[in-house]
């Protein structure tokens, strides 16, 4: 899918902008409010300067008289009053235009991990293949949670900058147009800092970004394989791996921090120039000036001063908020990449009936399949199974047998041939509706941390306990369970990793009963149970497919001997096809097997 590199990039495209305001749709009033809080914040800023001004040449000098309140000062009190209700006003403008734009940009970002969830689910298995699955965690997790920043951090942070830069420079110039320009004259090196920031922040942040999805992708996969990292002994030499990617981890952060260091004091070195320019023009303006007129220069002196200010403050934070912005955008890229990748094509409609009914009937005509290019791992695969029988796949490792049952449920799409179901392509069934009638247990039964019930029900909440209690009780195994701490309440860990194989796959076999299912998938894994587990595995299992269609991959003598069909592959190919006794009677491929792999069973 190509999610696991970001490569450097400026990212700034205005349909993707477009794309991910399309998920402010459902919170039109949050988004306008904001919109809305800005304009009031933008038109606000200049008027304490203003007032601040009117104090000083008014009201100091006794010109003004107050509208309200008598006596000497009651004009600055009256000015005094409206200031302290102007920044109570902006206080609680303030407050919630954050609190809206963050509100905004969380409802945004759980909608858009809702849709990325939905989607990850939908994946066809070789989206998987291709991908680290820490890499798709980032996505969901770390890269949706920076789409947060556009909203809180981005966009609309930085039109209520620019608006209140604009009010203020409009009144400056109102103000005194000369002064104004003055005051501006360091401007263009704040300017060229800001670029220069901007680009090189935004390089860093890539390089952040892609130093976090290696690190989570390496945890991740690690964390699942430790295990066999322990088993082999390797903790040393992953440990130097995990030294490696996190010290690139740690470089790319601190080279990410470089450019702070050096931008704020430019800045605040600029910043300081204006206000010495400023100080700087009134002084020589005032040797030519009345007494009245130095009083007035003084109002509009104080007041440029404090505009000066709201307008440094703005433009400290304006490049690094554009950088959020930026890093915003290309967290959202990643996402829609992951939204925008194929779903498994369901297109049918067969089965589409109250409840869905299916007999079994499985047929592959010179099927094809690879999994990347034509690096075919299938090869003019044909056979049938009929309603009801078994048909045992038997093979060397790498023959294709995980292939054929992965192409019966759609997990994968064949590349060429036919797969039909009571004479109905594969493809003509709804997804859905064609996978509640195959059950599958596989050879590595994956179990998720919660009840035993869970794990059985998948917590579908239309299935009672009592129809596991049946189901369990139909296959022998209720007994099993109850021996378990807490029954049907035992608490399992992560992957099972509190049950063995065998209490695994027996939990298994229960889940796919329960589903009543027209077709059984079973990868047979005894051979590392303990004597008491296969035997109750043996037991389920014949439970299990009795009266069902049913495909094996066979490890077990007993499962070859009661199968209707044996099918032979190795490398891809259909080298035999018929009953144990009959390929026996060849002696070609299922004989040297047989001798190699079941007769030690036999004895």
């Amino acid at each position: 899918m190509g999610l696991a590199v970001q490569h450097e990039k400026k990212i700034f495209d205005t349909r993707l902008l477009k794309r991910v305001f399309r998920f402010t749709a459902p919170y039109k009033k949050k988004f306008y409010g904001s919109v809305m809080l800005s304009v009031l914040l933008a038109l606000l800023a200049p008027v304490r300067p203003l007032l601040i001004q009117l104090t000083i040449n008014e009201g100091i000098a006794g010109k003004r008289t107050a509208a309200f309140l008598e006596g000497p000062g009651g004009f600055i009190i009256e000015i005094t009053i409206i200031q302290l209700l102007l920044l109570l006003i902006e206080t609680v403008t303030r407050f919630y235009f954050t609190y809206s734009t963050a509100s905004l940009g969380q409802s945004v970002v759980k909608d858009m991990r809702n849709s990325t969830y939905e989607k990850i689910l939908q994946l066809n298995l070789r989206q998987f293949d291709q991908t680290p699955i820490g890499t798709l965690t980032t996505r969901t997790i770390n890269d949706i949670e920076s789409v947060n920043d556009i909203f809180s951090d981005g966009l609309i942070p930085i039109i209520a900058d620019l608006l209140s830069i604009i009010s203020v420079l409009t009144y400056m110039f109102w103000a005194d147009w000369k002064l104004t320009l003055v005051c501006l004259a360091p401007f263009p090196i704040l300017i060229a800092a800001t670029y220069v920031f901007k680009e090189t922040v935004n390089k860093s942040f890539i390089k952040v970004r892609n130093a976090v999805a290696n690190l989570n992708a390496f945890v991740q996969e690690h964390l699942t394989g430790m295990s066999l990292v322990q088993a082999f002994a390797a903790e040393k030499r992953e440990q130097e791996k995990f030294l490696s990617i996190n010290d690139e981890h740690r470089k790319a952060n601190v080279r990410a921090i470089f450019p702070y260091s050096v931008f704020f004091p430019i800045v605040e070195l600029v910043s300081a120039l204006s206000i010495g320019l400023l100080v700087w023009w009134a002084a020589k303006e005032s040797l030519f000036l009345s007494p009245d007129q130095a009083r007035e220069s003084a109002g509009i002196i104080t007041s440029f001063i404090l505009c000066l200010n709201l307008l440094f403050r703005p433009l400290r934070v304006i490049a690094d908020k554009f950088n959020v912005l930026q890093m915003g955008m290309i967290a959202s890229e990643r996402v829609f990449k992951v939204l925008d990748n194929p779903d498994v094509t369901n297109r049918g409609v067969a089965l589409k009936t109250n409840p869905p009914v299916m007999n079994g009937n499985i047929s592959f005509e010179k099927v094809w399949f690879a999994y990347n290019g034509d690096q075919y791992v299938l090869k003019d695969v044909s056979f049938t199974v009929p309603a009801g029988q078994t048909l045992a796949i038997v093979g060397n490792t790498g023959s294709g047998k995980t292939s054929i049952i992965s192409l019966i449920n759609r997990l994968y799409h064949h590349n060429k041939g036919h797969i039909r179901i009571d004479g109905v392509n594969l493809e003509d069934y709804d997804l859905f509706d064609l996978r509640s009638k195959i059950a599958v247990v596989l050879q590595d039964v994956f179990l998720f941390s919660g009840s035993v019930i869970d794990n059985i029900t998948l917590r579908n909440p239309a299935i009672s306990k009592k129809q596991v209690e049946d189901a369990a009780k139909m296959i022998g195994l209720h007994d099993f369970i109850l021996r378990l701490p807490g029954g049907y309440d035992y608490e399992v860990m992560e992957r099972g990793a509190t049950l063995s194989m065998g209490q695994r796959q027996l939990l298994s076999f229960i889940r796919a009963l329960l589903y009543n299912p027209s077709i059984i998938i079973l990868d047979e894994a005894t051979s590392s149970i303990d004597s008491e587990s296969e035997l109750l595995i043996q037991q389920a299992m014949e439970k299990l497919v009795a009266g069902r269609t049913a495909i094996v991959i066979a490890h077990r003598l007993s499962t070859i001997r009661n199968a209707g069909q044996i099918l032979v592959m190795d490398q891809g190919e259909v080298k035999e096809l018929g009953t144990h006794d009959e390929l026996l009677a060849k002696n070609g491929w299922y004989a040297r097997l047989y001798r190699m792999q079941f007769a030690q069973q036999a004895n």
